[in-house]
């Protein structure tokens, strides 16, 4: 977190550390306020002294507030900040909920039997956290009646409706009328900016 300046003193120490940082000889200006590895102050100083007391302390010198005047450095061992560092963004990875967009396709005149099966793959995939792509496919004649596709898709919808909710309307493309299902959680929560989403087909 960034410090605040309020009449020559800080109202915090120094917790976070950015990603790119300057270290000990890559840091440039003439003096810094040095915050030592347990967050306590230590005070304004010329940069020579600030490196010639982290060499003493056998830690590394490291700017994580450029932009103050003057710039702030914290005593670290650096090298085991970037291995934890690492290993957070690892966990971090492993974590992260892949959304996947799958579809499931239906006939206009689709069976009882073959609807419900579809229907229990549909709440399947849901209820695993994915989104469901609901595809009806038009022969022929079929195409000169939309509306037997939208009155499928409404009701797979409704058959749905205690696991999910309609993400996206009704849309025709070409001879293909399609809608999205979004389990009711993803719904809710908004997906984070770092998820994925992938479409696999049924």
């Amino acid at each position: 977190m960034p410090l605040q300046r309020h009449d020559d003193s800080y109202t915090e120490v120094v917790t976070s550390i950015i990603k790119e940082l300057r270290v000990n000889q890559m840091i440039r200006g003439r003096e810094v306020r040095l915050v030592g590895d347990k967050g306590e102050q230590l005070g304004v100083m010329p940069l020579y002294q600030a490196r010639e007391v982290a060499e003493k302390a056998g830690l590394d010198l490291v700017e994580v507030a450029p932009t103050t005047v003057p710039p702030v450095c914290r005593l670290m061992d650096y090298g085991k900040y970037k291995y934890v560092q690492t290993k957070k963004e690892r966990e971090a990875r492993k974590s992260q909920k892949v959304v996947l967009l799958r579809e499931i396709r239906l006939r206009p005149k689709i069976g009882e039997h073959d609807f419900d099966a579809k229907a229990r793959t549909a709440y399947k995939l849901l209820d695993d956290g994915d989104k469901v792509k609901v595809t009806i496919m038009f022969r022929g004649r079929e195409n000169t009646h939309p509306e037997l596709g939208i009155k499928l898709i409404q009701r797979m919808a409704e058959t749905l409706k205690e696991i999910s909710a309609v993400e996206k309307e009704p849309t025709r493309e070409g001879a293909r009328l399609h809608a999205i299902l979004a389990p009711l959680a993803v719904k809710v929560a908004k997906p984070k900016e770092d998820s994925n989403e992938e479409t696999q087909e049924l």
